[in-house]
């Protein structure tokens, strides 16, 4: 019923797509001005099924691009030129034997229903035969023919045979379908071998049953289903759990929004929601889409984008984002994005990329997939002949013997090995507020030795106060004058001023790296470092902080400010956790010697270096690359960008710059730095779990295919051992999600 509900969904959604003109009617334009389409992918169970997607769509030239997740089953294909091919796309997809629809968060979960409830129902009417069936077959193991009777024990394979064919008919269509879909198209898939298995053991039985021969087994055939199904759907049940994050996420960017339209309500698509618009949205809901609030007063939990727990408060004018909660009152938000540019869509890209990313061992598990069909068909076909001719058996245990090697070399352990790690290590970093955007992030992390660290804004909060001054008559001249720069410090000292009257100054000019100049009253009067106001120091203030300087043109009047950039709260302990972990630690930073050699104590670098332009931070960074380290660089500041590009890997804080961000690997959330060595670990888990894997799946293979070869394996021994070697990847890819985030 499931499946058939399921064809019926798909189905309609085509008569749907036609009618409104094919799937070219959901193409969008990106900001690059390409094509972006967004399909639904179903029939995928390995990573040969990701590869032969994938080398479909990218047979068209004029394609960017085409990812398909592993977690959500999300196609996302971007091409140059008419969005009419869409439709050719899902053509090629379909002829391969896969399903394809419209991408929609509810029918992926729809589906998912219908999928546990068919997998289930198949598996129950087998364990049901299987029960029966073993029985019977107990009772032709322990006695022989002579002591049975031959009709009774024709009676009795013949019970066997009433029970075992109708059950594997019908608990076999999992594989039956994905089998003869593959087939119909040209194509193989994992399910084609198995399918064989089946049916030759099954009709070898009945062969033998109207031969009255002694090769009869009915039980092995249905057991044989039984554990394959286990396998099956232990598979599905890891996918689905893995990926719930993703899905959970994309479910937030579907459903409705409630907009005020010329002071009436209407509720619509969170897909239609456009810039501009006034979004209603109540205590309790979460945010639609990106904004500004626009009228009231709440508090947000925004755990999703900062990965901290308590509560926000929020008023008139701050920025609120999809995904996010509204914890207390009922307000009015300004949208600033639609719902494909809000920051979720961008964390679930980012996560979508990050799991299907072509990291080696991706690549490694993409290269077997591919082998497999033809190694494991030549296999068993060889070791049928060699039992046939060189063993003379009889062609019916030789037959048997081939359908144990069918059985036993398929490569679930193996497709599982990789995309279950990866889905989990990107979905419990989202949960901690770290977006991977890259897909060998993690392996690249992991084989770090060295970090090199930005101060301001890295280190330190990047809000410097206060802290001291020279004269405090000169306050509301130097502030006026500063509040013509975006400088840091310029806006600091605006800031301690305290929002009191500013002056009106003139003429102003600003020369980058020294300082401002500006014209009050006739007076000529200049604002930043000693030399650019032409004055000695009033006092000795390098050791104390950052420090501007304030001064008329005829230095009658001066003043000096002496401003301190604290650590962020864990800085001290993130920095001693590296050091623990056997990593080297360097400081490189614009600002002057004094203030870096002040921070660098408070966090025990030694390795550190002040004053540093950016061409001087890059070269640093490559001369530790020559030196044979791996480098991970964590900054935020548009100085850092050509350093975060050129690193081994690159985090950049929430906070950064847009080109920061743009430049970065990693991007993590939040107001402290915790994140960064809880990525670390997990990126040494994930790489050192995913190798565990593929050493279980490699001692797995050599020690039962062989076995398997010499007639030593049972077929349903072979389907036991085929489901316990899958279910062993699936528990220990899932210890990942045992790692914690020791926040500090």
């Amino acid at each position: 019923m499931g499946t058939a509900a399921n064809a019926e969904t798909v189905s309609d959604q085509h008569d749907v797509r036609r009618e409104l003109g094919g799937y070219k009617s959901l193409v969008r334009q990106n900001i690059d001005n390409k094509n972006v389409l967004y399909l639904h992918v179903t029939g995928v169970h390995c990573a040969g099924c990701i590869q032969k997607v994938e080398s479909a769509v990218y047979k068209n030239k004029d394609v960017d691009l085409a990812r398909l997740n592993f977690s959500t089953g999300r196609l996302n294909i971007i091409w140059d030129g008419s969005p009419d091919v869409a439709d050719d796309f899902v053509h090629d997809i379909e002829s391969m034997g896969y399903g394809v629809q419209p991408f929609n968060p509810e029918s992926e979960k729809n589906e998912d229903s219908h999928q546990d409830r068919f997998l289930l129902l198949c598996l129950g009417v087998a364990a049901f035969a299987i029960g029966n069936i073993m029985l019977l077959s107990l009772g032709l193991w322990i006695t022989t023919a002579e002591t049975m009777g031959v009709a009774t024990r024709s009676f009795m394979h013949w019970v066997a045979a009433i029970i075992a064919i109708p059950t594997i008919i019908f608990a076999g269509r999992p594989f039956f379908f994905s089998a003869l879909k593959a087939l119909r198209n040209r194509h193989t898939n994992m399910d084609v071998p198995i399918s064989l298995a089946l049916i030759l053991a099954t009709g070898m039985s009945v062969f033998e049953l109207l031969q009255n021969g002694e090769h009869v087994y009915f039980d092995s055939a249905v057991m044989l289903t039984f554990f394959l199904l286990i396998g099956r759907y232990l598979d599905f049940r890891a996918r689905r759990s893995a990926k719930r994050a993703a899905t959970d996420l994309m479910q937030t960017l579907s459903g409705f929004a409630t907009i005020i339209n010329g002071g009436k309500h209407e509720r619509i698509p969170i897909r239609d929601v456009r810039e501009g618009m006034i979004v209603s949205v109540s205590s309790g809901e979460k945010f639609p889409v990106d904004g500004t609030i626009h009228d009231g007063t709440t508090s947000v939990d925004t755990s999703l984008v900062t990965g901290e727990t308590v509560p926000h408060n929020c008023t008139a004018g701050d920025a609120v984002y999809a995904g996010t909660l509204n914890l207390s009152a009922p307000i009015k938000v300004l949208v600033s994005k639609r719902a494909d540019d809000t920051l979720l869509a961008d964390i679930v890209r980012l996560m979508e990329k990050a799991e299907q990313g072509q990291a080696t061992y991706v690549r490694l598990a993409d290269k077997a997939a591919t082998l497999y069909t033809p190694f494991v068909h030549s296999l068993a076909l060889i070791a049928f002949l060699f039992w046939l001719f060189i063993g003379h058996m009889a062609w019916q245990d030789a037959m048997m013997i081939a359908v144990t090697v069918l059985i036993i070399t398929c490569p679930c352990a193996l497709g599982l090995a990789v995309p279950v790690v990866q889905v989990l290590g990107s979905g419990l970093l989202m949960k901690h507020g770290v977006l991977l955007k890259s897909g060998d992030a993690l392996e690249k992390l992991a084989k770090i030795d060295t970090v090199f660290l930005d101060k301001t804004g890295t280190l330190t909060i990047g809000k410097p106060a206060l802290v001291d001054q020279s004269n405090e008559d000169t306050m509301q001249l130097a502030a006026s004058l500063a509040s013509h720069s975006k400088h840091p410090l310029s806006q600091a000292l605006v800031n301690a001023y305290g929002g009191g009257d500013l002056l009106n100054f003139t003429d102003i000019s600003e020369t980058p790296g020294y300082g401002l100049e500006g014209t009050y009253d006739g007076q000529i009067f200049r604002l930043g470092q000693h030399e650019w106001v032409h004055t000695s120091k009033p006092l000795n203030n390098d050791d104390k902080g950052q420090t501007i300087y304030f001064a008329s043109d005829d230095g009658k009047i001066a003043g000096s400010y002496i401003f301190q950039d604290d650590l962020k709260h864990d800085a001290a302990a993130v920095i001693k956790s590296m050091q623990n972990s056997g990593l080297k630690t360097c400081l490189i930073s614009g600002d002057h010697n004094a203030e870096v050699e002040r921070i660098s104590a408070q966090v025990n670098i030694t390795d550190y270096h002040a004053e540093m332009k950016p061409d001087e931070k890059y070269t640093l960074l490559e001369n530790a690359k020559k030196g044979g380290s791996n480098v991970l660089m964590v900054g935020d500041g548009l100085n850092d960008a050509p350093v975060l590009m050129a690193a081994d890997i690159s985090m950049a804080p929430g906070s950064a710059i847009d080109m920061a961000q743009n430049a970065a690997d990693i991007v993590f959330m939040g107001d402290g730095l915790s994140q960064v060595t809880f990525t670390y670990d997990v990126a040494r888990k994930t790489q050192s779990l995913i190798l565990q894997n593929f050493v279980l799946a490699a001692i797995y293979n050599m020690i039962a295919i062989p076995f398997a070869f010499m007639g030593y394996i049972t077929p349903f021994i072979a389907a036991l051992a085929m489901s316990g070697s899958s279910l062993i990847v699936i528990l220990n890819s899932f210890r990942l999600k045992f790692t914690r985030n020791q926040r500090t």
